[in-house]
């Protein structure tokens, strides 16, 4: 079950590929770092697509991952997993690893098979102020367990892709059924990827989310090549280049989360980019 503590967990899960899960734990985790909070990734893609751009290693040299967690049996494999020193200054990473993509069965043969994570990451209550868990793109076992797991999820959604809804709806059919495990999660928000106010498409696939789900997220995300810069340069597009527009899209949104889920702001630093917004607004 979820925790109860001051550490919040947010499964960022679609289970359709390319909507920008992966990207957005990256930015999220180097803007909540910036604002003075205590941030893990948790990779449970077997793709570890986070894990490569985050961590120093590659996935396949590190011998304790997210699976390892998830098998053994005592809670100190937990700590061994967890990498402080990343390419994200303040971020700290469990690896994904791709043998996650042959974990059904084990994890099948557990009694509560899609709690298994929840059991394992309550004991880093309080040592953290927020986990993301980058799913994987399936409603799978362990999508199921980063559920299970979290206080909230959170939902990347391109808005220039109008099939993607068919695919929302399962996944809040999916949602409705761990909260008999988890009844404490709830959607912290829709996020709209690639959005472009000026296409009509855009605009349309906007006011059909903001009709059908809440809530939504009042910031959106839009496209730049910037980003796939930085992942390929193994750092956030925040830290490659703060001025850039989804930089500090990424960085609004962060406040917004904060405020959202009662977090403090800790460091007024980091705010920097608001207060760019702000006079940008005013001249």
């Amino acid at each position: 079950m979820a925790t109860t503590s001051r550490t919040t967990i947010i499964a960022v899960t679609n289970h359709k590929g390319g909507v920008g899960k992966t990207s957005t734990c990256i930015n999220l985790a180097t803007a909540f770092a910036r604002r003075g909070l205590t941030v893990l990734v948790c990779d449970l893609d077997g793709q570890a697509n986070a894990s490569l751009v985050i961590g120093k290693l590659h996935p396949s040299k590190v011998q304790v991952t997210i699976r390892e967690v998830l098998l053994s049996g005592t809670p100190e494999v937990l700590t061994e997993a967890i990498h402080t020193d990343t390419n994200l200054e303040g971020v700290h990473l469990i690896y994904g690893s791709i043998r996650l993509l042959k974990i059904e069965n084990d994890l099948r043969a557990r009694v509560r098979p899609a709690e298994v994570l929840a059991d394992k990451i309550k004991y880093l209550n309080d040592i953290y102020d927020i986990i993301l868990i980058d799913c994987p793109p399936a409603l799978n076992l362990l999508t199921h367990n980063a559920l299970a797991a979290s206080d909230y999820y959170l939902i990347p959604q391109p808005t220039g892709d109008q099939f993607g809804l068919y695919g929302m709806e399962d996944l809040i059919g999916t949602v409705s059924d761990i909260k008999a495990a988890n009844p404490k999660l709830k959607l912290l928000g829709v996020l709209m990827m690639q959005h472009d106010n000026r296409k009509l498409v855009c605009k349309t696939m906007a006011d059909t989310l903001r009709s059908k789900y809440s809530p939504v997220f009042e910031q959106t995300i839009s496209h730049s090549t910037g980003v796939q810069q930085a992942n390929m340069l193994k750092t956030s597009v925040i830290d490659l280049d703060r001025n850039n527009k989804v930089a500090k899209e990424y960085s609004k949104l962060s406040k917004e989360i904060i405020s959202m889920i009662g977090l403090n702001d800790l460091n007024q630093i980091s705010n920097e980019d608001d207060e760019d917004e702000e006079e940008a607004h005013s001249s």
